[in-house]
């Protein structure tokens, strides 16, 4: 049995300095075939992508979600929203999580995993739950993307309820959203690298 390390509470990491983001000169969007293609030629030059999906919040008794509609990656220095309307989007989407040899590096990954089967028809190849990783090191169940940041750099991870709870499938994204799916994956990678995995 392994010692449980302690992390940090919601009052302790209140404290924290904010963690660096991701802004918007560094975060594309990719809504159509060509940002896709020349998204998948940067991507697949790294080793790692941090991972995350988002889907259009589902608040009725019985509604069943036809996400994800935003697919995000992010590497050292950038992030990728992928909008999933778009037939080539999805193509290109699938493509790359289907692609062994690089890791794709998240949280709470599970459901994400049975959406995008679901959806593009694949399955993700070299997926990684972070959350397993800090278990097996002897942290508490389900660390997530703000207890890992918290514990690895001491920063404080900003997440918007607003842009958590907003549709996703609209065709065209605010600031805001693209700001909060970019950091998502971004965080999981940087949370992926200091690892060192």
């Amino acid at each position: 049995m392994h010692a449980h390390h302690p992390t940090p509470d919601k009052d302790a990491i209140a404290l924290m300095p904010a963690f660096e983001r991701l802004n918007l000169d560094r975060i594309h969007l990719v809504s159509d075939e060509k940002q896709a293609l020349h998204a998948r030629e940067q991507l697949i030059q790294h080793p790692a992508w941090g991972f995350d999906t988002e889907s259009k919040p589902t608040f009725k008794v019985g509604e069943v979600s036809d996400g994800p509609h935003v697919l995000q990656l992010a590497t050292a220095d950038t992030g990728w929203v992928i909008q999933l309307h778009d037939p080539a989007c999805r193509r290109v989407a699938a493509e790359l999580l289907a692609m062994p040899g690089i890791v794709k590096a998240g949280f709470g990954l599970g459901d994400d995993r049975k959406r995008i089967m679901h959806k593009l028809g694949v399955d993700i190849v070299d997926m990684l739950e972070l959350n397993t990783v800090f278990r097996e090191r002897g942290y508490r169940k389900d660390m997530g993307v703000k207890g890992a940041v918290a514990v690895l750099f001491e920063k404080r991870f900003i997440k918007s309820k607003k842009a958590a709870t907003s549709n996703w499938a609209n065709k065209v994204l605010s600031e805001g959203q693209l700001v909060y799916a970019a950091n998502d994956a971004y965080a999981a990678f940087r949370v992926w690298r200091a690892l060192k995995l």
